[in-house]
C-alpha cells in the first residue's frame, strides 16, 4: 500500500510516497493514517505533509522505482478526522486553491512545522498566605501587577492570558523571586460541567424569540442559520449568552467569532462573568506554543468556550454545539492573502455540515446576507429596540458649507483650520460641560496625509507605491523642527525622514495639509485647553493603530474611558468594531460620508456600515445619545436616506439597484489579481487569459484594468473580474480554465492570485 501525501506546495495535485517495511527509518513501521502528519523527502526539501488518502500500488501513477518511502510518521493517531478532511476538500474546491496549502492555512505553525502536539504551557498562580503587607509601601506597580493576578483566584492563569492583559513577564519573575507567586505546568483533566456565575438579564420579546429559535433548532440537531439583526446596543450578546446555555449544559463546544483581536479580552470577560467554564482565546496575539495547545483544547474538547478571530472557524473541534458571528458584517471576516475565505461563509458551512445552528449577529447586514434572508437560506431575527428605558441616538446633519470652521492661532500668530464646524465645537464643549463623554470619528491616522511645497505644489510620494506620504509627528504640540517626526507609507511601510525644504525648488515653506487622528487630537487640546494654565481641561483619548500596538494598550485605555470622567474619544474604524462606551452621548463624524462618492459599488454600502456603527457607540447607557455628522453633501440622497429612514430601508434600495445592473449579490464575482514588474506585463498576461476562457462562456469580463492602486511596494497590479448570474456555472468554468492560466508563458514571471466573492475591488 501506498499513501497520498498533501503537502503545503502550490501545486494542483497530491503526492504518492511508500512506507518502509523495516524499522530503521521510521519508528513504528505501520500505515500512517489517513488525516495524520508526515515528515517526507521533496525535492531537496524535507516537507511535514498530511496523509489524506491509502492506495494500491498498481493505481499510482508514479513508477515503482521512483516512488520515494516517507521518513517518518509523526502521529500515531490522525490529527484531523473525516469532517476536517471534507472541510479542506471543500475549501480547496470553492477557492479553487491546491489542497496542500489549504491544509497548512487550517493548521497552527507549530503543528505545520512537525512539532509534538503536547507542549507545556507555563501558568502562574499566587502563593498562600500573602497579603498586602508583603509589599513595600513605594512598590506601586508591583503592587498593581500582583492584583491582576489575584483576580483569577487560586489557580491564577496561563502566561499568555496575563500578558494580554496587560501584565509584565519582567514583573511576574520579580514576584516568583520575592516568594509571591509560582510558576507551574496545569494538567489536562476533562472539563468540568458549565455552571452559570451569574443569572441572566430579563429580555424583551424579541430578545426571547430570539434564543427560543436558536434553542430550537439546537435541540433539534439540526442546521439553521440566523441573521440576528438587531440595531446598535439591543442586547444581541444577551441572546448569545442565554441561547449558549442550553449548548453549554448539553456539554457541547460553543465558538464566537469576533472581527479584531481588540475585541477578545472585551468578549473574554462578559463571557466569563457568566459562566464558570474553560474559555480559550485564539488570535494572532498569542505565542505559537498558546495558540497550538488551544487548538488541541478545540479538538479534545478541553475548552468548552472558544473565542478567536477568523482563523479559529478552520479549528478542529470535538463537539461543536453552536457558532456565532459576531459582527457578522465586518470586512476582515474575509481573508485577503493566501488561502482568501470569508469566515461567516466558512461558519455557515460547517453548521450545515455539523448539523447546529450558526448566529450571524449585527446591527448592519450586508446586502448578501439580506439576500439569503430572501432567499429562505437564513432565518432573521429582529431586535428593533435597546433594552429598557434607552432610546437610539438621533442622527443630524450639520452642512459645513454654511458654518464656518473653527480657526486656531498657532505660537506664530498664523491661523489654521481644525477641519472642524464650529457648531460641532460648540455641541462638544456642551456635552463635556454636562460631565458626559463625546466620540469623534476620523478614519485617517497619523498627523496629516499630504506633505505639500506651497510654493511649486511638490508632494511627498511613497517611491514605492501609488500614494501620498503620511505625515508622523511623534509628540504633540511641538515646533516643526522634523528631526524626530518622519513620513510614511501605510501600504508598504516605507519610512523617511521630514525634509526641512522642497526637494524640487528648495523652498522652505512645506506644510502637513489635511487631518489624521494625531493633528484632530493636538487641535482638541488647544481648543479645550484652560486658558489660565494651558493644560487640559479635558483628556484627549486617541485610538488607533499608532495608539494600541502594545499588547497592554487597549486595556489601560479601556481603564481610562471607563472611569466615566470627561473626556474626548478620537478614534479609526476600531472604535466602531463593537465596543461598549456608556458615557458617551454624542458621536461626531467630520467628513465620514465620503464613501458614498468613491468608484466601488460596494462603497456606499460598506460606507453606511461604518457610519452606522460609530453612530452606535452614543447613548448605550441611561442616558439618550445624538450624532452630528459634518458634511459638504447634506443633499446626497443616499446620505438622507440612511439619516431618515435607518440602515434597513438604506439597505433595501441598495439591495434594488444591485438586482437592477446585475452586480452582487444577484450575481456572483471572481476577482485575478496579476502583480509583476510592469504594467504593460500584468494587463498582457490578463488578456492572453481571456483569450483562454471557454466559448461561449456567458460570462461578463470587465477588464483588465488597474488595480486601485496599480503600484504597490514596487510592484504593479492589475485585475480582472468575473461575473456570473449562476455560481455552479462560474465555478465549472474556473475548474476547467483557472489552472492553465497559471500555466500560461506570459505569467511566468508574474503573481496571480484568484479571489472568490471578493469584498472589494
Amino acid at each position: 500500500m501506498l499513501v497520498q501525501v498533501a503537502l503545503p506546495v502550490p501545486l494542483y495535485r497530491v503526492f504518492d510516497y511508500s512506507v518502509p517495511v523495516d524499522s530503521i527509518s521510521v519508528p513504528k513501521p505501520v500505515l500512517p493514517q489517513i488525516g495524520s502528519r508526515v515528515e517526507v523527502s521533496f525535492g531537496r526539501q524535507t516537507l511535514i505533509g498530511i496523509v489524506i488518502a491509502h492506495i494500491a500500488q498498481t493505481d499510482s501513477t508514479v513508477p515503482s522505482a521512483k516512488l520515494k518511502p516517507i521518513n517518518h510518521c509523526l502521529d500515531d493517531d490522525p490529527i484531523l478526522d473525516e469532517r476536517m478532511l471534507a472541510l479542506a476538500y471543500w475549501l480547496a474546491r470553492y477557492y479553487h486553491y491546491p489542497l496542500g496549502d489549504v491544509l497548512a492555512v487550517m493548521l497552527p505553525s507549530l503543528v505545520r512545522q512537525g512539532k509534538p502536539l503536547d507542549l507545556l504551557i507555563t501558568h502562574w498562580r499566587i502563593l498562600p498566605h500573602i497579603s498586602d503587607d508583603d509589599f513595600r509601601a513605594n512598590a506601586n506597580k508591583q503592587k498593581q501587577q500582583f492584583d491582576m493576578l489575584k483576580l483569577h483566584g487560586e489557580r491564577g492563569a496561563s502566561e499568555d492570558v496575563l500578558l494580554l492583559e496587560g501584565m509584565q513577564r519582567a514583573f511576574l519573575k520579580t514576584l516568583e523571586e520575592k516568594g509571591l507567586i509560582e510558576r507551574y505546568i496545569e494538567p489536562k483533566t476533562a472539563p468540568t460541567a458549565v455552571k452559570l456565575a451569574k443569572m441572566p438579564l430579563d429580555m424583551n420579546t424579541e430578545q426571547q424569540q430570539a434564543v427560543e429559535a436558536i434553542v430550537a433548532a439546537h435541540n433539534a440537531n439540526k442546521y439553521s442559520g440566523f441573521l440576528l439583526n438587531g440595531i446598535t446596543g439591543s442586547g444581541k450578546t444577551e441572546v448569545y449568552l442565554q441561547a449558549m446555555q442550553t449548548v453549554l449544559e448539553a456539554g457541547k463546544q460553543v465558538l464566537i467569532l469576533v472581527p479584531e483581536i481588540g475585541l477578545t479580552p472585551q468578549t473574554r470577560a462578559r463571557f466569563a462573568s457568566r459562566f464558570a467554564a474553560q474559555i480559550v482565546l485564539l488570535h494572532s496575539g498569542m505565542t505559537n506554543t498558546y495558540r497550538m495547545q488551544g487548538w488541541q483544547d478545540c479538538r479534545t474538547g478541553h475548552a468548552q468556550i472558544i473565542i478567536g478571530t477568523r482563523s479559529a472557524v478552520l479549528y478542529p473541534f470535538a463537539n461543536l454545539g453552536l457558532i456565532i458571528v459576531d459582527e457578522a458584517h465586518d470586512a476582515s471576516y474575509k481573508q485577503q492573502d493566501t488561502l482568501r475565505y470569508h469566515a461567516a461563509d466558512i461558519a455557515l458551512y460547517r453548521g450545515l455540515q455539523d448539523n447546529i445552528p450558526v448566529v450571524l449577529g449585527t446591527a448592519t447586514p450586508t446586502l448578501e446576507h439580506l439576500k439569503l434572508v430572501d432567499d429562505g437560506k437564513l432565518v432573521e431575527c429582529l431586535l428593533s429596540t435597546r433594552p429598557g428605558n434607552a432610546k437610539p441616538a438621533t442622527m443630524q446633519l450639520i452642512d459645513a458649507r454654511m458654518q464656518s470652521t473653527h480657526q486656531q492661532v498657532q505660537d506664530d500668530g498664523a491661523r489654521y483650520d481644525t477641519g472642524l464646524t464650529d457648531k460641532l465645537i460648540g455641541a462638544i464643549r456642551q456635552t463635556l460641560e454636562a460631565g458626559d463623554q463625546v466620540l469623534i470619528f476620523l478614519n485617517r491616522r497619523g498627523y496629516a496625509p499630504v506633505l505639500l511645497c506651497g510654493a511649486c505644489g511638490w508632494q511627498a510620494d511613497c517611491p514605492r507605491c501609488d500614494a501620498h506620504l503620511t505625515v508622523h509627528y511623534s509628540s504633540q504640540n511641538q515646533q516643526r523642527s522634523y528631526s524626530n517626526n518622519y513620513l510614511k507609507c501605510h501600504h508598504c511601510d516605507w519610512q523617511a525622514y521630514i525634509p526641512t525644504a522642497c526637494p524640487d525648488c528648495g523652498s522652505q515653506n512645506i506644510d502637513a495639509k489635511g487631518m489624521g487622528t494625531t493633528r484632530l487630537s493636538e487641535n482638541l487640546q488647544a481648543i479645550f485647553a484652560n486658558p489660565q494654565t494651558s493644560k487640559d481641561l479635558y483628556p484627549i483619548i486617541q485610538i488607533d493603530r499608532d495608539t494600541t500596538r502594545r499588547k497592554d494598550s487597549w486595556e489601560k485605555i479601556y481603564q481610562r474611558i471607563n472611569q466615566g470622567t470627561p473626556a474626548i474619544l478620537v478614534g479609526t474604524q476600531m472604535v466602531a468594531k463593537g465596543h461598549h462606551f456608556p458615557n458617551v452621548t454624542l458621536v461626531c463624524l467630520p467628513n465620514a460620508d465620503r464613501g458614498f462618492l468613491s468608484a466601488d459599488f460596494r462603497s456606499p454600502e460598506h460606507t453606511a456600515q461604518l457610519m452606522i456603527q460609530v453612530a452606535g457607540r452614543a447613548g448605550r447607557g441611561d442616558k439618550s445619545g445624538r450624532v452630528l455628522i459634518q458634511t459638504l453633501q447634506p443633499d446626497n440622497p443616499l446620505l438622507l436616506k440612511l439619516v431618515k429612514d435607518g440602515y434597513l430601508p438604506f439597505a433595501r434600495e441598495l439591495l434594488q439597484e444591485r438586482k437592477m445592473m446585475g452586480l452582487p449579490p444577484y450575481s456572483h464575482a471572481a476577482l485575478i489579481r496579476c502583480e509583476g514588474k510592469t504594467l504593460v506585463a500584468t494587463t498582457q498576461a490578463l488578456n492572453d487569459a481571456i483569450a483562454g476562457l471557454p466559448k461561449p462562456h456567458n460570462l461578463a469580463v470587465l477588464g483588465p484594468i488597474d488595480a486601485p492602486m496599480s503600484k504597490k511596494n514596487s510592484r504593479y497590479h492589475s485585475q480582472l473580474l468575473l461575473l456570473a448570474k449562476d455560481r455552479k456555472q462560474l465555478h465549472r468554468i474556473l475548474n476547467q480554465w483557472w489552472q492553465p492560466v497559471l500555466a500560461m508563458p506570459s505569467a511566468k514571471y508574474l503573481k496571480l492570485t484568484l479571489d472568490i466573492d471578493p469584498v472589494g475591488w
